[in-house]
This record gives C-alpha cells, structure tokens and sequence, in this order.
C-alpha cells in the first residue's frame, strides 16, 4: 500500500479554491493508500506573524477537512509542528544543498521578481518542504504542475544523502492532480488570499449571498447577449451545478434577456446546496474530537519520524537522541 503525503498551510480561512486545488483531491486519495495529511504551520511562519491567527487557522484548517469529508480512520492528520524532528531533518539536509539549487527555485525567482527580499526561511523554504515529505518515506506526493519542481528538489536531496551516508531514504514520486482551471476571486482576478478576493468555504448563508452577489462584472444591459467565456460568474457556476445546468446558463448569456443578479442568485443557490452536508458535519464537529484526531495523527507521525531519525543519525554519524 503506498504512503500519500500532502500539506497545507494555515495561512487564512480555507476557500473554494484550496477546496478543489487540494482539499478534494486528498479526501480522494485516502481511498488509495496510507495518507498522511500535514498543518504546515512552520512553513506558515515565513508569512504569518500573529501567534492568535497561526492557531486560529490551523484549527480552522483541520476541522474544515474532517467537515469535507477527511476519514481519521483511513487518513492521518497532524499539526508539523507537533513533529519537531522534521526540522533537524532539514538540517541535516541543508547540509548537502548546493546553493545553485536554492537559486533556481521557482519560487525563489518570483520573490525576486516581485522585489521581495526573502527571509532564510522563504530561500529554505524547499529544504523543509523535502524534510516534509523524506520523513515519512513517501511513496507519492499529490502536487500541481506548478509545485513539481519541489518534489525533484526532493530527490535530489534524497539522491545526495544517500550517495553520501548511504542508503537512507527512498525517492517520492509526484503525482501531478488534475488541471483545474483558474477559479476565479469575486474581482475576476484568480482566487487568493493575498488579493482579497476569496470566497470562502463554510460562510453563514447571509454573508455567503453578500459575497456573491459583489462579483464584479461589466455594464453590459440585461437584454443584451453576453459572452459566457469571459464571465467568472459562470467557470465558478461550473464548479457547483450540473452540465445541464451550465448549458442552461451558457445558451442565457449569448441570448440576452437574463441579467447578472439572476446568475449570481442561480450561483449562489448551487454553492450553498453543494457544501450543505459538509456545513452539518462542520456543525455536529466539536473542538474536542477535532483536537482527538489531531493529537492521534501526531502520535502515528511521530512513529514514523523516530524511525527515519534514528536511521538518520546512525548514518550521518550522531548517537541517537537521548
């Protein structure tokens, strides 16, 4: 059975975005093999420096999992930082990372790029990510085409310690998820945090409608025809509603004659009945079993991680942990 390895950071209230990007296509994987599903809190402090929202989003993170649809019996859910040896793995890592690596980061460039001056943490930011995944041997990484560079940083770390200590860790591979198209924020601009735009996943159905009924559009008349392709109203319609259903909405906007407010009640209604089941399981989910499953998942993590350690240190030299 292979072992499945993924990670979020709680860097803010989860939306439809990290929904079908990330959070489905875990649940999915869980029916597939021992998945094991990381809080990444550390990696969350290179951007969040407010210790109350650290822990308010990293609770929210796992009780909006378990609400869709994460099984603790087929999945195990951990805090990062509840397994602290994953940052003396990325030490010693470090230890045989060319800096030429670090450079060619994607990520790395785009902080340039944006004339951000990165912190250590952000440059290292891929160090801790393989120390995520080699700790655990992972057998597959789900990721998107825009993280698989992260996972052959991975096996070139993993392929650097092992030709230097010995055969220490096997070499993940990544699992590319599925394309999904850009989902689109409120302003038409691609879902994020960081712009403001979000539409999150579990909002109370008043602020919900509020949020939707904001999508900014054009000035186009209601009698007028209006191209399907270009309207965020409708790739996000998609998401909830049946193919008929966006045919349907599709044939209304080249017709004319149906106005912005009606597609967005028609969104709206789809967005909510769709995470219905997940808001009443939210709902019936007390913090208690929610910290339950956190502090199980840990335990399980923590097997996992003082076995790769110990072979770890046996290798590099070092007696081990007292």
């Amino acid at each position: 059975m292979p072992r499945i390895l993924s990670g979020i950071k709680p860097t803010g209230r989860l939306h439809i975005g990290n929904y079908f990007a990330m959070m489905r296509p875990a649940i999915q994987w869980q029916e597939k093999g021992e998945a094991l599903y990381f809080i990444a809190d550390y990696h969350a402090l290179t951007t969040l420096r407010e210790p109350a929202k650290l822990r308010e989003y990293s609770d929210l993170v796992a009780l909006d999992f378990l609400a869709c649809g994460l099984d603790p019996a087929k999945a195990v859910l951990f805090r990062q930082s509840d397994v602290p040896q994953v940052t003396e793995l990325a030490w010693f890592l470090s230890t045989v990372t060319p800096m030429g690596l670090l450079e060619r980061s994607h990520a790395y460039k785009d902080y340039l790029a944006r004339g951000i001056a990165p912190s250590h943490g952000l440059f290292a930011y891929p160090v801790l990510m393989a120390a995520d995944i080699l700790m655990y041997d992972s057998d597959i990484v789900p990721v998107g085409r825009d993280q698989k560079q992260h996972i052959e940083i991975t096996r070139d770390l993993a392929i650097k310690m092992n030709e230097t200590f010995g055969e220490i860790f096997k070499l993940p591979e990544p699992s590319i998820l599925p394309e999904v198209e850009t989902i689109p924020g409120v302003d038409g601009q691609k879902m994020s945090k960081s712009y403001g735009n979000t539409v999150e996943l579990f909002l109370d159905e008043k602020t919900l409608k509020k949020r939707i009924m904001g999508i900014v559009t054009d000035s186009t008349p209601v009698e007028s025809p209006k191209d399907p392709r270009l309207s965020s109203i409708v790739d996000l319609y998609r998401l909830f509603a049946s193919a008929g259903e966006v045919a349907r909405m599709e044939g209304e906007f080249k017709a004319g004659g149906v106005g912005y407010g009606e597609f967005k009640q028609r969104l709206f209604a789809a967005m909510w009945e769709y995470f219905e089941p997940m808001r009443k399981r939210r709902a019936e989910t007390t913090p208690a079993y929610v910290e339950d499953v956190l502090r199980a998942g840990a335990r399980r993590a923590n097997q996992l991680a003082n076995e790769t350690m110990a072979r770890v240190r046996q290798a590099v030299g070092l007696r081990p942990a007292i």
